[in-house]
């Protein structure tokens, strides 16, 4: 089952922002749309952690089901701003989760953008 969220690079690249496949989800790297794409890094990840958690839906899941997310930075400054959203949208959950820092995003206004894998049980 393949997700759409109509965002602007999924027909440019040719991508799913979510695949099911049976109790696997895979959400692909994810940013912040206009006019979240403006803000802070905090801003941005909760922009982009309700874009998840739609596609998650979207799948028949939720983020209570997340096993990893996988989270880029432009800035490893804003590290404490996107784990404070992170923990904000998964509470108790607690998924593996890694923070790397990368040179850039596509757009240079994104300065988060987060991959997330769940499993439904």
């Amino acid at each position: 089952m393949n997700i759409s969220s109509g965002g602007d690079y999924e027909t440019v690249f040719g991508y799913s922002r979510a695949v099911r496949v049976g109790e696997h989800i895979h959400v692909s790297g994810t940013t912040a749309r206009e006019p979240a794409r403006s803000g802070d890094a905090y801003e941005q990840a909760v922009a982009v952690l309700s874009i998840i958690e739609t596609a998650l839906r979207d799948a028949g899941s939720s983020l209570v089901a997340v096993v990893r997310t996988v989270t880029y930075v432009t800035d490893i400054k804003d590290a404490d701003l996107v784990a404070r959203a992170h923990r904000e949208a998964f509470g108790d959950v607690l998924p593996a989760a890694t923070m790397v820092e990368v040179s850039a995003l596509l757009d240079p206004k994104m300065k988060v953008e987060i991959e997330a894998y769940a499993i439904e049980k």
